[in-house]
């Protein structure tokens, strides 16, 4: 099986980089993580501390009242697509598999209830955009996306609950054509949160 990233740093220690960046660690023996190339031997602290200068504004919450196996891949997206911060909604463990350790380079929030989510978004300003395909729902390829918001998902199966729903500022949906009444949670947070960036990200 071949092994992914890349080995230790060629030429020994006597040419490694002299930048507090670099692991030791990592050039001495490789770095095989799912990083992109510009972080290749970088230590964790320095690479979430070069994600914190050019993160986007908006933040990603899950409702987690039944453990949802989406979660991991839905903070896997934000993380890729650079989001402030990834807020959990409800219990405060998580299944972290989908993940593939992206957690250890995203900001993370719990709060125990929706209203402690809403009052912390108040405080910051923050309106909350709801993602659920509900009455009222507006599609989210024409709707007023924020750039400063909160995208709210809710949980595979009941999407999100009465209270979130309640509390959002906005709700959107995504336009399906098929049979089926929703798709996968992870795959519609991804498709948002791509809108979010198509019209906000600054390339």
């Amino acid at each position: 099986m071949p092994l992914h990233g890349v080995g230790p740093w060629p030429g020994g220690r006597e040419a490694w980089p002299a930048d507090e960046r670099y692991d030791p660690d990592l050039l001495e023996h490789g770095d095989r993580r799912n990083v992109v190339d510009r972080y290749r031997y970088w230590r964790l602290e320095a690479i979430v501390a070069d994600l914190d200068t050019r993160r986007h504004p908006f933040h990603v919450a899950i409702e987690n009242w039944q453990h949802d196996l989406n979660i991991g891949s839905i903070v896997r997206t934000a993380n890729a697509f650079a989001a402030e911060t990834v807020h959990i909604v409800g219990r405060r463990r998580w299944n972290r598999r989908g993940a593939m350790v992206t957690d250890r380079y995203q900001h993370l929030l719990h709060h125990p209830e929706v209203a402690d989510l809403v009052a912390w978004a108040r405080a910051e300003g923050l309106p909350i955009v709801a993602v659920d395909n509900v009455e009222g729902s507006q599609p989210v390829d024409t709707a007023e996306l924020p750039e400063r918001c909160i995208l709210l998902f809710g949980q595979e199966g009941p999407g999100l609950s009465p209270e979130a729903l309640a509390a959002a500022d906005l709700a959107v949906e995504i336009t399906q054509y098929g049979s089926t009444r929703s798709i996968n949670a992870a795959a519609a947070a991804a498709i948002v949160m791509h809108e979010w960036v198509r019209r906000h990200a600054r390339h």
